[in-house]
């Protein structure tokens, strides 16, 4: 299991904890929308970190980011290995090519 997953597995776990004891479940209890705003502003502070080129801080934003994102998947059920799967689908093909199929 990689990192990826077992964050994933991590965040899975805590949808039954305790939102008092737990920033992921406090996240998740709060619904998709908040989820899904606070990856927003996740990746604006990621955005700004690439502009202002601090590699330190960026990866830290980085790192930030997909936490977040792995919550806001969480929070809609949607697996990370549905995710992986959808990018060794795209995996060979053109990103432009990709783009204009959809």
């Amino acid at each position: 299991m990689n990192t990826f997953e077992r964050l994933a597995a991590t965040i899975e776990a805590r949808k039954s904890a305790d939102p008092d004891s737990s920033w992921t479940a406090r996240l998740l209890a709060q619904g998709p929308e908040k989820a899904a705003e606070k990856f927003g502003e996740e990746a604006v502070e990621a955005i700004i970190e690439a502009v202002k080129g601090d590699a330190k801080a960026l990866t830290s934003e980085a790192a930030d980011v997909i936490y977040h994102l792995l919550v806001m998947l969480a929070a809609r059920d949607v697996c990370l290995a549905d995710v992986v799967a959808e990018l060794d689908r795209r995996e060979g093909t053109s990103g432009i090519s990709e783009k204009a199929s959809r």
